[in-house]
């Protein structure tokens, strides 16, 4: 099986908008899937009195790296949308500590990419969250639309 770069991988983080504004980089793969890193930021807090960071950012992640494995796992860059994504959280991320996702595709067909992935922030044995989704794979349209009227 085929495996994209990790160039490519990193370029599919680095692109992006939102992964840009909240300061995502792609970290590697391993046996637990690819893995993002997101360094924390005053800016990112969900809570001011807890200085936890928000639900938000780390469902971004999570649903970000879950796509990254999808594509790994194909080995080529194909158009794919989150067809449902489930998230349990566990407890909140320590304040003041990177947020690290790992997402493996555990599942391939021709049509969908089965994903789990956790977020982490040290210690992948106490997770902050779990994720498991499910991913379209889109086949490229082989002949246009003909939208004349007749």
């Amino acid at each position: 099986m085929a495996h994209l770069s990790d160039d490519l991988l990193s370029q599919l983080v680095d692109t992006i908008p939102y992964m840009q504004a909240v300061g995502a980089r792609y970290i590697g793969r391993d046996a637990n899937g690819v893995s993002l890193s997101l360094g924390y930021r005053e800016d990112l807090i969900g809570d001011p009195h807890s200085r936890v960071l928000a639900g938000g950012v780390v469902t971004a992640l999570l649903d970000h790296g879950c796509g990254l494995a999808v594509w790994e796992a194909l080995g080529e860059f194909k158009p794919i949308v989150t067809l449902d994504l489930r998230i349990d959280y566990m407890r909140p991320a320590t304040p003041e500590r990177d947020l690290i996702i790992c997402a493996r595709c555990y599942k391939l067909t021709r049509s969908v990419g089965f994903v789990h992935a956790f977020a982490h922030d040290g210690d992948l044995t106490d997770p902050v969250a779990a994720a498991q989704s499910a991913f379209i794979i889109s086949k490229p349209s082989l002949k246009p639309h003909n939208r004349s009227a007749s």
